[in-house]
């Protein structure tokens, strides 16, 4: 459904009969703007509508029980205040942990390590390896149907030393993938992980296969095109300048050697493996 089924409907005076439901005291109550008030920082007032348009979903949508992050309490239990005033109904709220790193941030798009569904099963293990170690034990609880007692254990045993992470890390991996996918797959991703970013080989999956030869045809004629060009049209990068972030970090490398002149020409090579980044691979076709 999308909110703006409903909320494109509102009118002002629907609106201000909406927000006498709430006082201030209850929005100055949020965590995040006591700290703004105490830094003497601003907060402006259309903020206080986002959780009351979180509210009005509930209200649409007649919610009996909403399911999220801890960090989105107050914005849930505003639309339990909405429920209740409106529809005299009880709304329930049900809170989640978060999956957060040492500094309490969260995993998640902002953080740019977010995992979709729709990856495949070797990003996702690529993807869950690539987790800060504080994030094992928490992912065993959340993510995994391994029994409490057992995570327990491994708690321990990791916070002891008697385990290394990395093996924790792979298990959790495992787990995942094997529930998203299959048992044979994740077997086939902890393969795939180990060949490539344990043994500095090129990928049998996952690889981007690309034709230098109809991209750049002068290009090919000349065997010289320049790195950021061919990043930037195979479109493993998203921009030139990311392209040129990459190479200026050290991140690109050709047959496994680093390039770091962003005006670097290569001599084209077919089936020459070039590395983006940690996880992302070309192919090279170059048909002449």
């Amino acid at each position: 459904m999308f909110n703006s089924q409903w909320n494109d409907k509102i009118s002002f005076k629907d609106l201000i009969g909406i927000t006498s439901k709430f006082t201030v005291q209850q929005m100055i109550e949020r965590d995040f703007f006591q700290e703004r008030l105490k830094a003497g920082r601003p907060i402006y007032l259309h903020e206080f509508l986002y959780p009351v348009a979180q509210a009005i979903d509930s209200l649409e949508i007649n919610v009996d029980l909403e399911i999220g992050g801890s960090d989105q309490t107050f914005n849930m239990l505003c639309g339990r205040t909405l429920m209740k005033a409106l529809k005299g109904k009880e709304k329930f709220v049900l809170t989640t942990k978060l999956l957060t790193d040492a500094k309490g941030k969260k995993v998640g798009k902002t953080t740019g390590n977010a995992l979709f569904l729709n990856a495949s099963a070797n990003e996702m293990y690529g993807g869950i390896m690539s987790f800060p170690d504080e994030v094992i034990i928490p992912g065993f609880e959340l993510l995994t149907m391994i029994p409490t007692s057992e995570i327990k254990m491994m708690e321990n045993q990791m916070n002891a030393g008697r385990i290394n992470p990395m093996a924790l890390k792979k298990r959790l991996a495992g787990e995942i993938v094997s529930l998203l996918y299959s048992e044979k797959e994740a077997s086939s991703a902890k393969e795939e992980f180990e060949r490539v970013f344990q043994k500095g080989k090129a990928p049998l999956h996952d690889i981007l296969i690309y034709d230098v030869g109809k991209n750049f045809p002068r290009g090919i004629e000349s065997e010289k095109v320049g790195i950021i060009d061919l990043l930037a049209d195979s479109e493993v990068v998203p921009s030139r300048s990311e392209a040129k972030r990459l190479i200026e970090q050290g991140g690109v490398e050709i047959e496994g050697r680093k390039i770091s002149d962003i005006k670097h020409r290569l001599s084209i090579k077919d089936g020459m493996i070039i590395k983006v980044g940690k996880r992302r691979f070309i192919k090279i076709r170059a048909n002449r």
